[in-house]
């Protein structure tokens, strides 16, 4: 399996095709550190059983947003990079949408000229 989280490189694993995905997730600025922290280990636990390979995360924090979402005007930012399968990313999507604490997500396949620009630029 190789896989680089900076590169977004495709990986192939038992014959499937892994595919390199962001998540933004927008949790309720209002929600406890350790709430943030639990939910999100629950949904890279969902990655990792679907056979997925979690790469880097990045806490953005608290922001505001540029317009109100559900009557809030700020919320708490994570980016996570992975690559899984479009099984995956459909399990993830399921229950990132279940989640209470979860205001906003959206998950973005990345596509295959980003990846070469990032390496390109790697070397």
């Amino acid at each position: 399996m190789v896989w680089s989280p900076a590169l977004g490189l495709v990986q192939r694993e038992n014959s499937r095709v892994m595919r390199p995905y962001e998540v933004m997730v927008i949790f309720e600025a209002a929600t406890d550190a350790q709430l943030i922290q639990t939910e999100l280990d629950r949904f890279l636990e969902v990655i990792r059983a679907n056979g997925g390979t979690v790469g880097a995360i990045d806490r953005w924090g608290r922001r505001p947003f540029a317009y109100e979402v559900n009557h809030k005007r700020e919320g708490y930012y994570v980016l996570v990079g992975f690559a899984g399968s479009p099984a995956t990313v459909d399990e993830l999507d399921r229950q990132l949408g279940l989640a209470d604490v979860v205001l906003r997500h959206k998950v973005i396949r990345l596509p295959e000229r980003a990846i070469k620009a990032a390496s390109a630029q790697a070397s």
